[in-house]
């Protein structure tokens, strides 16, 4: 009887072990992603527009990730930028005119594994999409004093930061991708 007991004492501890090795590696191989968009919609379309895609495949891998929006991207996440945006689009970002052509919308549904009613269908919404997915997106307030953006008018999903803050976000990140 005690042979059996300490058979299973045994079996049980090693199965601990290997769960224990196994949650270990997966935290291992988890990475603090940071994405560094720092081109405008109005610059470059195919820089910023990679930028979700990019996120959402890493989310899907188990990383986390933040975007940081610094240099003129910043002109991108802004409501109402520009004579006539303010006049006739004041609460629309570049972004949120940007539609995912739908090729691309059918691409992320395959590669994603989620129904295409679930794809986003504006780069606005694919932001907000990301939000809810955990990932956190920061942008630089200093550029945006620059550009004279008024820190109110960036949409929600991105938070305003400072010079510092944005030091620790490369910090602590294992990974840097520039956009």
């Amino acid at each position: 009887m005690k042979r059996k007991w300490v058979s299973g004492v045994l079996l049980v501890s090693a199965v601990a072990v290997l769960w224990a090795q196994s949650a270990a590696a997966q935290q291992a191989s988890a990475s603090r992603i940071l994405i560094h968009m720092k081109t405008s919609l109005a610059e470059d379309d195919a820089q910023i527009c990679a930028v979700p895609n990019v996120a959402w495949a890493a989310v899907k891998a188990g990383h986390k990730v933040t975007i940081l929006v610094d240099a003129s991207a910043v002109t991108s996440v802004t409501k109402g930028l520009g004579w006539f945006n303010g006049l006739f689009r004041p609460d629309s970002t570049a972004l949120d005119r940007a539609a995912l052509p739908e090729r691309e919308r059918q691409s992320l549904s395959q590669q994603m594994g989620v129904p295409l009613e679930q794809v986003p269908h504006d780069y606005g919404e694919y932001f907000d999409f990301l939000k809810k997915m955990g990932v956190e997106i920061y942008g630089n307030r200093t550029m945006m004093l620059l550009y004279q953006i008024d820190p109110a008018r960036v949409v929600s999903s991105v938070t305003p930061v400072p010079l510092d803050r944005m030091v620790q976000l490369f910090d602590s990140a294992d990974r840097i991708i520039v956009y």
